[in-house]
């Protein structure tokens, strides 16, 4: 069960400030190291003084404290309140040391400590808009110039993942590390083997509570080990097969500081995306390989994904589906063209026709494979006729976006079973997009769908109404009251931890 804590405030009636001349100016910048400001922060720090007329905000001692107080409380958010230093004493030049960390905290909190990790950038679309952080932290400080808890409420994200995340990772923070032992690797261990790690394994499924006893010294999988196993690989978004492999090794290996840390780094991608999810109606998060149909807070549909291998890995973006191509043909990528269809090729020209393969040249013109010098076939483009074979399936769901990358059914079924599901190359593979179509697509435009499907024709479809599309990562959640992890599949919380614990940008 998780506990949130929660900090309760007296009305108080604060003491009169210090007032100064409405057209005064900024108070001036200190020499302070401290104050050594980029023109971004000085320019909100400036901001901030001007919408005060400026007039000092930390004048009284009790406002003082107050705001230490919720500098502090940010280490539930994950943020590390040493990153926002107060001075002991207060004079005209450490008010705006104070003012820098209360705008610091705000910001940080409202669009996260490290907005712009390369390896984790957002592409966004030009219609997906996203409103200006700094803006929304002047406001929430102007309002709330008295209130320092209602300036940091007014900045913290709202939304319910947010704030369960949040309650977990203050939890966890709380409470003392455990410990489990490291289990050695070793051959594939199945249900009602033999195993010298089993006593180990207990032992580890213990520590969590995923198993009551670690008693049992035997080296026998017995059932109730399985059944453990299968609910931590279950809750770590692993194939629940309880079957011990390398998967679920590396995941039973990770550290019990690496899991809270896992927590306090979704904590902050979670305020990068505050806005996006705001507006998404289909969210799919690539590192669980899992898309939702959303309403705000509300998950109103889930289902599984196939999403890029590490080499071909999804990318991250905000945009909106505009249509549809119903029974796709298929143009090969380049670089799956180069990479994978070439060799197959000139090690049979039959894999063509195997395929329902057609060449053509950049102009649309058909080509004879069969007069090709496939050791330099020159600039071809592939395509594959729609059918049962076709990796799209039945339909693929378009997006603006540079990365060529679209939603689409698959005939690979099956794969949707497996865990981790890395197997495309770059695209989303939806299971059950019949369940899909009807979140996006009013009644009318749903049988005209459906018509355009069994028809066997390829055709495009424009929806109605575009639907707000987000492509996110993040590698934990709480759902249903429960923590889940997922697999760090493109090995991004060690950077994105290390950006959180270095120096304040």
């Amino acid at each position: 069960m998780l506990f949130k804590k929660c900090a309760c405030y007296p009305s108080i009636v604060l003491l009169v400030l210090p007032l100064v001349a409405l057209a005064a100016p900024p108070p001036a910048p200190c020499a302070s190291p401290t104050l050594s400001l980029d023109d971004a922060t000085r320019g909100l720090l400036d901001d901030f003084y001007r919408e005060r007329d400026g007039q000092p905000a930390w004048a009284d001692a009790f406002r003082r404290n107050w705001l230490r107080a919720e500098l502090q409380a940010l280490a539930d958010d994950g943020l590390n309140p040493a990153d926002y230093p107060l001075p002991d004493g207060y004079d005209a030049c450490t008010e705006r040391q104070f003012s820098l960390s209360y705008l610091r905290g705000l910001l940080d909190l409202r669009r996260g400590r490290q907005p712009d990790v390369p390896a984790e950038r957002l592409w966004r679309a030009d219609s997906e808009v996203r409103p200006d952080p700094r803006r929304a932290v002047l406001a929430a400080a102007r309002q709330h110039a008295d209130d320092p808890t209602a300036a940091f409420a007014a900045a913290r994200p709202t939304a319910r993942r947010y704030l369960d995340l949040r309650a977990a990772y203050a939890f966890a923070r709380r409470q003392p590390l455990p410990t489990w032992p490291t289990l050695p690797d070793g051959p594939l261990l199945k249900p009602g083997g033999h195993d010298a790690r089993l006593p180990l394994l207990r032992q580890r499924l213990a520590a969590q509570g995923y198993l009551a006893s670690a008693e049992d010294a035997s080296s026998a999988f017995d059932p109730a080990t399985v059944l453990a196993l299968q609910r931590f690989q279950r809750q770590h978004g692993l194939q629940a097969d309880g079957v011990l492999g390398p998967a679920s090794l590396v995941e039973l290996n990770v550290g019990a500081l690496a899991r809270r840390d896992q927590l306090r780094v979704n904590l902050e991608r979670l305020r990068w995306r505050v806005d996006d999810l705001r507006q998404a109606r289909v969210l799919i998060n690539v590192a669980a390989a899992e898309l939702s149909v959303i309403d705000g807070d509300r998950e109103l549909w889930r289902t599984r994904t196939q999403v890029g291998r590490p080499a071909r890995a999804t990318p991250l973006l905000a945009s909106r589906i505009e249509r549809l191509t119903l029974n796709p043909t298929w143009t090969v990528p380049p670089t799956i063209l180069r990479e994978d269809k070439l060799p197959a090729i000139r090690a049979d020209i039959g894999f063509l026709q195997q395929h329902q393969m057609s060449v053509y040249d950049q102009q649309g013109n058909l080509l004879d494979p069969q007069q090709l010098d496939w050791s330099r076939p020159g600039a071809i483009l592939l395509r594959q006729a729609a059918g049962p074979g076709n990796p799209l399936g039945r339909v693929a769901l378009r997006f603006p976006n540079p990365f060529a990358v679209y939603l689409h059914d698959t005939p690979s079924q099956a794969l949707f079973d497996k865990a981790p599901r890395l197997f495309s190359s770059g695209c989303v593979r939806i299971e059950a997009v019949d369940q899909l179509l009807p979140w996006l697509l009013a009644e009318d435009e749903l049988q005209a769908v459906r018509d355009g499907i069994a028809s066997g024709k390829t055709r495009e479809y424009r929806l109605q109404q575009s639907v707000a599309l987000l492509l996110g990562y993040w590698t934990a959640e709480v759902v249903d009251g429960r923590l889940r992890y997922f697999p760090d599949i493109y090995q991004r919380d060690p950077a994105l931890l290390a950006a959180l614990l270095s120096a304040h940008p």
